[in-house]
């Protein structure tokens, strides 16, 4: 599978790029997972529901399957931070491309979506990790760069630069110990 992550400031556009550039990817016959970090507490289940009662119970896992859906919620006894990696070890193997939202920190290859009307430093600077800027204007990037700068606006172009560079984002699990 090949791994990239979006990183960028909130605002910036990283869930409108990840979420056009999902069928972007598939049109090309690729299978595509996303991986996203939430800063919050979340819930995915409902009161009433059969899975939210069992949590309630004090179930550590539950696993809801359809022949079209499988869910898993894990409820941690303490607050535990799950690396990206950890993350992308869930994941079914059979997937072409993993798109990861959040993780800024990772030392996943990435794209910075930077906005300059968001007001927020870029982060390419400083981060080795970043292989490409997506923006909107590529004339207010606040250094000059020798990474590719994608038009965060034309996601076919942000797809197809990811298809022609895919070698650099082949994941190798062993690699990050």
């Amino acid at each position: 599978m090949k791994v990239v992550g979006f990183a960028g400031f909130s605002g910036s556009g990283k869930t409108m790029l990840v979420e056009r550039l999902i069928p972007a990817l598939k049109l090309r016959g690729l299978r595509v997972s996303v991986v996203k970090h939430a800063h919050h507490k979340f819930d995915i289940d409902h009161p009433g529901k059969d899975t939210y009662r069992h949590r309630e119970a004090g179930a550590f896992e539950v696993v809801v399957a359809s022949d079209r859906r499988l869910a898993l919620i894990r409820e941690f006894e303490r607050p535990f931070r799950q690396s990206v990696h950890q993350l992308i070890a869930e994941l079914y193997e059979g997937v072409d491309w993993v798109l990861v939202e959040g993780f800024k920190e990772s030392d996943l290859l990435k794209i910075e979506v930077w906005r300059a009307d968001v007001g927020k430093p870029a982060r390419y600077p400083e981060d080795d990790f970043i292989a490409a800027i997506a923006t909107d204007q590529a004339d207010r990037l606040p250094e000059p760069t020798l990474r590719p700068v994608l038009d965060l606006n034309n996601v076919d172009a942000v797809a197809q630069w990811l298809i022609d560079n895919q070698d650099r984002f082949e994941y190798h699990p062993e690699n990050y110990g």
